[in-house]
């Protein structure tokens, strides 16, 4: 007899933030023996930062004032055609 539970396959995203997350504890674990697996000064910190936060704000207001996907689309069509738009 089979098991069902083993027929439903992992989520790829699942996986990734596995691996990310066993990554962040493999360099955590030689930071705290005193290696630096990962060296940024304090300017690549800064830059790090601003790119992510100037990216994701971008991004965000983007996606906010327009209809990207095809059911914003239609209902915007909808709202315009009964005068309420």
């Amino acid at each position: 007899m089979a098991n069902k539970q083993s027929s439903i396959p992992f989520e790829k995203m699942m996986i990734v933030r596995t691996v990310v997350l066993l990554i962040a504890w493999f360099n955590q674990f030689l930071v705290m023996k005193g290696y630096s697996p990962i060296d940024f000064s304090s300017e690549d910190v800064e830059l790090g930062v601003t790119f992510g936060f100037a990216f994701f704000a971008s991004i965000w207001s983007w996606w906010k004032n327009n209809d990207v996907r095809y059911k914003a689309r239609r209902n915007t069509q909808y709202l315009k055609n009964n005068g309420l738009k």
